[in-house]
């Protein structure tokens, strides 16, 4: 039943049923997350370092209204420089799949797809959440829930920024998402290394991530679990210059009436703009580290007995 909606690369179906690890890759940040032609370089390179790490990268993106696992460097290419292309949640999937649709993937959606292809580790930049002024608009990041409901990892450099960290984390709390920093105490804020807010658990090694992680399934708690990890200290930015930033973007968005699924793609390009370009190379660099992270749980994952 499946196959009459997803297709899976034959490398990455194979390292599923053989036990070999398999990172999934999200697509926005391909469609909606950069410029081109950067967006493709960058999509090409984590996949690069997710293969030297020793793990099988599985891009995952809509194309036609077929759901891919694995994408092919010319699918990618174009991804990168398609102008209609969707962004595509939990809530799109029937539609973009009965309308031969394309749509890049969010986190909500990756996790989604990850899981029936029996993919249990996922590497992002930045994970959606309760966005500033919710207890008004009630805009709250489906990625959420799907932590709560769907049994793959996600490996990211905390929630984005432009985000409210706090109600985040609480809203996590509630329904029972695990938040792991990696060598950190601290929630980590995309940019930035440091968000004054404490993460659940602290891991130091990638094989306690993976313990903690297989006891959790094993015993039938569903869901997945964030791993928070911190952007390189030489990429991280001025807390003082991203928050200024963040705080311009915001406001031009409100003034603009940019709300829903549009907010988050608008407010990063805005972040780019008004910091000079310097989010971008810091956001690249932040989703390197997670995709190699991510390739050394996945690793120790199926080394578990």
């Amino acid at each position: 039943m499946i196959d009459k909606y997803v297709d899976i690369l034959p490398e990455i179906a194979e390292a599923v049923k053989t036990g070999k690890p398999v990172v999934a890759l999200e697509s926005t940040i391909i469609s909606h997350g950069m410029p081109y032609p950067r967006n493709v370089e960058t999509a090409l390179n984590v996949e690069r370092i997710v293969r030297e790490k020793g793990a099988v990268p599985a891009t995952i993106a809509v194309l036609g209204g077929r759901l891919k696992v694995g994408l092919k460097p010319e699918e990618i290419e174009v991804l990168g420089q398609a102008r209609h292309v969707m962004k595509a949640s939990r809530r799109d999937l029937p539609f973009m799949i009965t309308k031969k649709l394309d749509g890049g993937t969010t986190v909500a959606s990756t996790m989604i797809i990850a899981a029936i292809a029996g993919i249990k580790v996922f590497a992002t930049g930045g994970i959606g959440g309760v966005h500033r002024g919710a207890s008004e608009s009630f805009d709250i990041s489906s990625d959420l829930q799907e932590l709560a409901r769907t049994n793959v990892a996600v490996v990211c450099a905390g929630v984005k920024s432009i985000l409210d960290i706090g109600l985040t984390l609480e809203y996590l709390e509630t329904y029972g998402v695990p938040v792991v920093g990696f060598q950190t105490d601290e929630m980590p804020a995309f940019y930035t290394r440091k968000s004054g807010f404490r993460v659940d658990y602290r891991a130091d090694s990638p094989e306690e991530i993976a313990r903690a992680l297989k006891a959790k399934w094993d015993i039938g708690l569903d869901g997945g679990m964030i791993i928070a990890n911190p952007i390189p200290p030489e990429y991280e930015m001025d807390y003082g210059a991203v928050t200024k930033a963040i705080e311009q973007a915001i406001d031009e968005a409100e003034k603009a009436g940019i709300k829903g699924k549009d907010s988050t793609p608008y407010l990063l390009n805005r972040v780019k703009e008004i910091t000079g370009g310097v989010s971008l190379e810091s956001n690249i660099q932040l989703v390197y580290s997670n995709a190699g992270l991510a390739a050394d749980i996945a690793k120790q994952l199926k080394a578990l007995p």
